[in-house]
Order: structure tokens, then sequence, then C-alpha cells
């Protein structure tokens, strides 16, 4: 019977052989509605005389007899045709559906087959023929009983599918407004949903004609009245239209259908009928505008707007709506735009919308799961949409995006800070939960690069945790490290300068976050590689603190831990190379070193004139409280510019001409605090003494240079007043001449040069007798190298070992005052002996002996330079001068020059030399030592 069906309509549905079309001599339209005439009669002639048709014939008018839509003298060919194929189909679906009855009875009542066997194929299984001659003809039944009927702008028009669907739709005049029309359009629509209870029957419905369908049940159920309906409903009463139950069923089927198919489709299908792939996304959600060429009617985007939004708010509806948009996509440019037409429609909230707190409290959560897509095709673009439409939402609705949004975003980060502050004693956060958090946070933040006030707001606030967790995995191997890194230097590089310079503070230990906790939270690894917060550690080192034999560990564990943070602060500054902000913090810390100065003096003068006498213990203890206070401000403060000076490079500290101007400035401002104190800065304080030399000698070697610019000249003249406050009140002539001079060339923006102004670039006072004289000698020489040549150091030394100076001579500049020629002296004889020099061997002892008095010098580019060159005599002798060290190192050196009360830190240095040949030795000091 299946076959005989099939037959049937393959009958109807053929096209004509090509002898009848060379026949017709007709247009396009008149040659198919010939041929659907022909297929037509032929088909009946069949059913009459076929003997293997009679099956057919007696289903198919059994349909016809409780059909009350089949009209047998209908005067339009193309229904006429499109008749004959609903009978036929609904004869199939009617044997189909029995038989699949009775294969299920079977099934239920016993299986026979053995369970080496498959199973039997149900009867409703088609073959790729069958499939083929029934989608021809589902293919005809919606274009010429469908399509025809829909109002304009309702669904795909014939015109933009097909060249032959230009043909069928110009065959086919069906007036869409009428009665006639609409009850044609629900008798085809209905009996395709017949259809479509079968499974195998609605596979072959809904792939190709889902949207038709959809069209016809939205047009039946939802179309508005017309005043001419009524009036053609009056006169004609035959005709009348659809009634209150029929829209209704309609409606219930549209419900039914939606629910049934897959959600992704379904979204996409609405998205054609509200107007078009391409979505005004501005302000309507997903029930916005079409901005498409072919405009639907009102109701039609009102009711898929509707549909559209309750297609969102189910629990996967996010996932369904992103599939349906995206679909395949590669990831080209066409996808990118895609996703961000995505990300808008997820953030404008649907104007169906019971309220905004609703939709947003059910579509955040969401958003964020995106970001935990699990499929590697689709992973990119779920997390870029993710991303785009939580910027998006940060932007354009803050109030919603941090009650929603950020707030379970870093809910974990705040709970480590909340945790430490109250003292839990329990996993606050595990491992999986805080490596989501990260790693959240970085697409959101780092990927998607787009700052705003809320979320740097939002990111402010769990600061010092991100810092503590980025300390933490600088210490371990963990996958945290990079995320964390890229989080703070993003933060540090997108937030305001002034608040970025609070943050470095305040990640220093210069000021006190609101939230102190948070700095101290406690992390320990975890099992994949990421970390967790545990608080029952800190908890109980806390307890054994107060215990005496645990203070002093606990000092040290503490000030350890301190220095541990500055150095990883510094890292991170050190990976802002282009940005100005480590050398703004680098000058703000000398402000205030400058302001501390003359705090600190200004504090001394009030101790001196305080009376303990008259004040009460409280008011003395406060008082003594207060001083403590500011003088571990004060070593804080020093100690982070300690670390910064050696951690972080020059280049990165002061990359702009304007910075090292502003450098010079707080040098100079320094030099006049301390002037304004009346003290004598060469008696009471060399260092600072040097220190204003070395700025002097900067300032003249810029005036000295290229000529300066106008703006240049500009930025320079904040150093007027402090040169005009040196050049009055500075106890040394020469510095008081250099400041007025110097003050004359930026004022006259360089009119007036005096010769000793322009001397300075190239010497600045030295004073050779202190050991900060040397330094600042040191420093002026090798700045003087350094602008005359560009080679480094290693490759000087090279240089002086193939020149034909004496061997004698490197041994007397070696013992030469000035702290520059006596260190590359040194470099080179270590050179020499590296390279088994002949006349270094020779005279081995003196060159050992001459070390060894150099490590005892004050500077510590001599006595370094010393501890290397013993290293590798140790290393190249090991027999001599290993036991010499060790006899140095156990006792006391054995130099008849050495100074006793210098014992122990000479014996620092020896140690120091032998860690260095001990490591480079390796295996071969065990031998050495058997």
């Amino acid at each position: 019977m299946t076959s005989a069906a099939v037959t049937a309509l393959n009958t109807l549905t053929r096209p004509l052989n090509e002898a009848r079309v060379h026949d017709v001599q007709a247009s396009h339209q008149d040659t198919l509605l010939a041929a659907l005439c022909a297929n037509r009669a032929l088909l009946l002639e069949q059913l009459q005389g076929d003997r293997g048709l009679e099956e057919v014939r007696r289903l198919r008018e059994e349909v016809m007899a409780v059909a009350q839509w089949f009209s047998s003298d209908t005067e339009d060919a193309t229904w006429g045709f499109v008749q004959e194929c609903l009978l036929l189909l609904l004869a199939l679906t009617r044997h189909l559906s029995v038989e699949v009855e009775v294969f299920n009875q079977s099934q239920t009542l016993g299986n026979k087959h053995t369970a080496e066997g498959a199973p039997p194929l149900p009867p409703d299984v088609l073959s790729v023929s069958q499939q083929k001659t029934l989608g021809a003809a589902l293919q005809f039944v919606v274009s010429l009983g469908l399509c025809p009927y829909l109002a304009p702008g309702v669904g795909v028009p014939l015109g933009h599918r097909s060249v032959f669907a230009v043909t069928v739709e110009k065959l086919v005049h069906g007036g869409s407004g009428s009665a006639e029309a609409t009850r044609r359009l629900l008798t085809t629509t209905s009996v395709l949903l017949q259809l479509a209870e079968l499974s195998s029957l609605a596979t072959l419905v809904f792939t190709q004609h889902l949207g038709d369908v959809m069209a016809a049940l939205c047009q039946l159920g939802y179309q508005p009245h017309r005043a001419t309906d009524e009036v053609t409903h009056k006169q004609q009463p035959q005709k009348q239209n659809l009634t209150a139950d029929e829209r209704q069923t309609c409606r219930n089927a549209l419900g039914h259908l939606l629910g049934r198919v897959y959600q992704p489709i379904v979204i996409k299908e609405l998205l054609v009928l509200q107007g078009g792939p391409r979505q005004c996304v501005a302000g309507g959600g997903l029930g916005g505008s079409s901005s498409s060429s072919r405009s639907a009617p009102a109701w039609l985007r009102r009711l898929c707007g509707q549909l559209l939004s309750e297609r969102l708010m189910q629990p996967n509806g996010v996932h369904a709506v992103v599939r349906a948009v995206l679909g395949g996509g590669t990831g080209g440019e066409s996808d990118w735009r895609k996703c961000d037409s995505v990300a808008r429609i997820l953030v404008a909230c649907p104007q169906q919308s019971a309220s905004m707190d609703s939709y947003y409290g059910q579509v955040c959560p969401r958003i964020l799961d995106l970001l935990h897509h699990k499929d590697k095709l689709t992973a990119q673009q779920f997390q870029r949409v993710a991303t785009r439409a939580s910027l998006f939402m940060v932007q354009e609705k803050p109030h919603f995006a941090q009650q929603y949004l950020l707030a379970p975003l870093l809910a974990p980060l705040h709970r480590c800070s909340t945790a430490s502050g109250e003292g839990g004693r329990s996993a606050a956060v595990d491992e999986c939960e805080l490596t989501r958090c990260v790693e959240d946070t970085y697409k959101i933040c780092v990927v998607g690069n787009s700052p705003s006030a809320p979320l740097l707001k939002a990111l402010e606030e769990v600061l010092p945790v991100v810092f503590t967790l980025f300390c933490f995995t600088k210490r371990n191997v963990s996958h945290l490290r990079a995320p964390c890194q890229d989080i703070l230097l993003w933060y540090l590089s997108c937030t305001a300068s002034s608040v970025a310079l609070s943050a470095l503070k305040q990640l220093s230990g210069l000021q006190r976050w609101q939230n102190e906790a948070a700095a101290h939270c406690h992390f320990t690894p975890g099992s994949e590689g990421g970390a967790k917060f545990d608080a029952t550690d800190g908890i109980s080192a806390a307890a054994t603190d107060d215990e005496d034999d645990e203070e002093e560990e606990a000092l040290y564990e503490k000030l350890s831990e301190e220095q541990w943070r500055l150095e990883c602060l510094m890292s991170l500054l050190s990976e802002l190379t282009a940005s100005d902000l480590p050398g703004d913090f680098f000058l703000h810390l000398l402000q205030e070193l400058t302001s501390w100065t003359a705090a600190a003096h200004d504090a001394k003068e009030d101790e001196c004139d305080l009376d303990v006498s008259a004040m009460t213990l409280l008011e003395v203890e406060q008082q003594l409280l207060s001083r403590g206070k500011r003088r571990g401000q004060r070593l804080v403060l020093l100690q982070v510019l300690a670390v910064m000076v050696e951690s972080v490079q020059h280049s990165v500290l002061l990359r702009k001409p304007t910075q090292v101007v502003d450098f010079i400035v707080s040098l100079v401002q320094r030099a006049c605090v301390a002037l304004d104190q009346d003290h004598d800065l060469s008696l009471e304080n060399p260092v600072e003494s040097q220190t204003l030399s070395m700025g002097m000698g900067l300032v003249a070697t810029l005036l000295s240079g290229p000529p300066l610019c106008a703006g240049e000249y500009t930025c320079m003249s904040r150093l007027l007043p402090p040169l005009e406050t040196l050049a009055e009140k500075h106890p040394e002539v020469v510095i008081q001449e250099l400041a007025s001079n110097l003050r004359a060339v930026i004022a006259t923006h360089g009119a007036y040069r005096p010769e000793n102004a322009t001397a300075a670039a190239t010497r600045t006072p030295r004073r050779p007798e202190t050991r900060d004289g040397l330094k600042q000698q040191k420093m002026q020489t090798e700045g003087e190298k350094s602008r005359t040549s560009p080679r480094s150091t290693a490759t000087d030394v090279k240089s002086s070992l193939s020149s034909t100076k004496p061997f004698s001579d490197w041994m007397l500049e070696a013992c030469d005052p000035d702290v520059p020629t006596r260190v590359f002296a040194l470099r080179v004889l270590t050179q020499m002996v590296q390279n088994k020099n002949p006349e270094a061997l020779h005279v081995q002892e003196k060159v050992v002996t001459l070390f060894l008095e150099n490590l005892e010098h004050d500077d510590s580019f001599v006595y370094l330079s010393a501890i290397q060159g013993l290293a590798v005599l140790a290393d190249s002798f090991p027999e001599k001068i290993l036991q010499r060290l060790l006899r140095d190192f156990q006792h006391s050196p054995s130099l008849p020059t050495s100074e006793p009360q210098r014992s122990l830190e000479t014996r620092l240095k020896v140690g120091e030399v032998l860690m260095r040949a001990s490591r480079a030795m390796g295996e071969h000091l065990l031998l050495f030592c058997c």
C-alpha cells in the first residue's frame, strides 16, 4: 500500500516529457498549468483502471468522505491539483498510522527476534526515492496551496526563493484577503499538521517548510479582522471568515509546534518572519523592528517579538538564541558582527517582559554560562557573545550589571576577603570556583578590553585579593599566574592615573586598604594546578603568634612576605614598558620623600619642645605611637624606593624627558628643603650633597645637548625657583654659580649660555675623599662613557684584553684610588685569569693578594668585582685558592693590612666567594673534598 500511494503521488507530480514540452507553444505559466491538469487527469484514470491502486482508491474515497473542504467541481485547476495531493497524502498517513499501531502492539505483546538479530524496521520508514517523491508533493502543496494565500509581508515570498517559484507565483492568484483564500490556507495548514503527527512525515514537513507552516498559523490565529471582512461576511454568509474557535485552535497549534521543534531553528524562523535576518536591535530586544527591504506587518512583528522573548526566557533560551543567529560560523568578520548583534539583543530588555529586574535576573546568569561553553568549535563565538553582552550591559545598564552580573562574577573573590576578615574556619572558595572566577574576569576585562567606570570600580574592590593571589602564584607553578597578571596590568593601564597611583600605594603598603583583610588572604595550592582559599592556616598561625618562642619567626615571615609583595609589584611595573605609570609612581614617591624630609625636621623640633611633664600618660602614649607610626611609614617609603630602583630599569622609570625633568626637580627641591632647615649639605649629609651635584650635572647635560624646543624649556621652568634658592643659600660657591648660570640659561631659553654651565655637563663637583664622593665620580665617569660609546662594559673588557697594555699597569690600576678605574682593572684581571693568561698565572699569588685586599674595600662595586675574581681563581686553581679561602673564612683574614674590627664583614664576603665557587664547580667540588 505504501508503494502504491507513493506511485500515485509520483504520477501526480512528475514533470511533462520533452516531446510534450516542445508541443506546447505557450508561456511558462500555461505550460505548468497544462502539466498539472494532465497529471491530475492521468492519476484519476489510473485510479479507476489500475488494480494495483485499488487500496489507494479506497483510502482516498474514505478521506474524501470526511473532508469537508473537498470540492469536486472547483474551477481553479491549481486548487484542484492541491486537493488531489492532500487526499493522497492523508490516505498515505492513515495507512501508515494503522501499520505503526499494529507494529507497536506486536512489539508490546512479544518480541520473537533473537538477541543477535537486528530489530525489525517500523512500517513508516521510507526509502530515499519515496522520500524524494513525498518531498516533491509537499513542495507542490506549499507552493500552490499555502504561500499564495499568505498576506503581504507574512513569510518569504515565492519570488525570492527560485526561478521556478517565480513561475508558480505568477500562476496562482489566490487573493489573500478573501474568505475563500483564508479557508484554503486553513485547509492546507491543517492537513500538513495532520501529516506531521507521524514522525517520518514530520521530518519531511518541518525540514523544508517549517517557516511556511509557522507563517500560516500566525496569520490564521493572530491576524486582526478588517472592516471589509465584516462586509463580506454579511453579503456572502457561505464564505464566512474563521470563527473564534478556529483561530484559537490555530494558536494552540502554533504553541505546540514551537515547543516541539528544536529551539534554535524556531528562533531562526521567527527572526525571518519578523522581517528578515537583519534585525534592528537598538532598543527593542528580540522584538525590534525590521530593517529589511521586505516589511512585515506590525501585528506580526509584535507577535514574533513576544514569541522570541518567550524562547529567550526558557532555561536554555540564551544558548538557543546564540545558536540560531550564529549558526555554523567560522569566526570570520561577519561572525564577529553577528556576535555583537546577539549581544545587543540579549542586553535590550523586551517590551513584553514583566520588569527589567526579572528579565536581567534570569538572563545575566545565562550570559555568564556562555563563558563556560565546552564545544571547541563554537566556544570562541559563545565567549565573544558573553563578553560583548557583559560589556554592553555594564556600559548601558550599570545598576543592573552590578547587581546581576558583576556581583555574581566576582563573588568568590569577595568571599575570600570577607572570610579573611571574619576568620572563618572552613574553606571559603574551592579551586574550581576560584579558577572559573579568575578566568571569567580575564575574558570580560582583558579579552573584551572595553574599560568603563563601573567595571573598573568593581574590579578595584577585589584588586588586593587578585594581587595576593598573583603573589602566591609567583611562588608556585600555577596556571592562574598569567591571567592574574594580565588582570592587574589591564586595571593599572586603563584606570585613571590618580586612581592607579592610589592603588599602587595600597599594593606597596604605603596606604591602607578600606578592607584591610583583603590583602591578607591565605591561599593554598590546588590539585589541578590552581589555588584555593583556606582560612584555617591563617587562624592557626595567629594562635601561635601569642607564644614567645614564635614571635621572632612570625615577625620574620611578615617582613619576608612584605618584601615578596614588593618584588611582585615591581615585576608588574616592569611589564608596563609602554606606560608612564611606573615613572609617575617613582616621581610621586620622591615627592613624598621630600615632604617627609620637611615633616621630619618639624617633628624633631616639636619633640625637642615637647614638655612631657605637663602631659598625661595617655597623651604621652599617643605621642609615642604617632611618632613610631611616622617613622614606620617613612621606612616603608624608603623600602619601596629601594626595591623600585633595584628592580625596575631606568628606561621604564624615566621614559619621557618630562619625567627626567620631574626627577631633577625632586632632587633639587629636597636639597632646598635641607637648606631651609639651616643645614650644611656637604658636612652633615654628603649623600644628599653628591645627589644634588648629580642633578645639577643632569640639568647641564640637557642644556648643552641639542637645542631644546619651547615646550621643553617651559617644562624646565619649574627648576627656576629651586635654582634661585640654591644660588642664594648653598654654602659652596661652585654650586651657587652653577645654579645661577643654569637658571639664566633656562629663563632665556638658551639665548644666554655661560661657559661654566656647559662645562658642568662633563664634570660636576666631586668629593673623592669620601665613599660617596667616589660613587659620584664613578657615576659621572660611567655616564660620560655611556654618552661617548654605545658599547657595553663586557665589550670594553674584551677590547682591553686585545690591547698592548702591560700586565703590570693593570695591577697598578687595580690599586688606583679612583673607583671606576679600579673596578675596570679588576674586571680585566678576572678575564685574564679566566683566559689562562701566562703573566697572570705566573704571579698568581700576587693576584690573589690583590683581590683579597680589594675585598675589604667599602664600595660595593669594588668588593663585588673582587668576589667575582676570587671565584674565578677558585674555579681555575681549587687546590691552592680554596684552602686559603677556607682558612680566612674559619678564622680571620690572613692579610697583615686587615682591620680586626671589620673581620666579620670580610669573612661574609669570603663566604660569598666560596658559595659562588661551589656552584661553579658542582660535582668536582666533591672530588676535591675527597
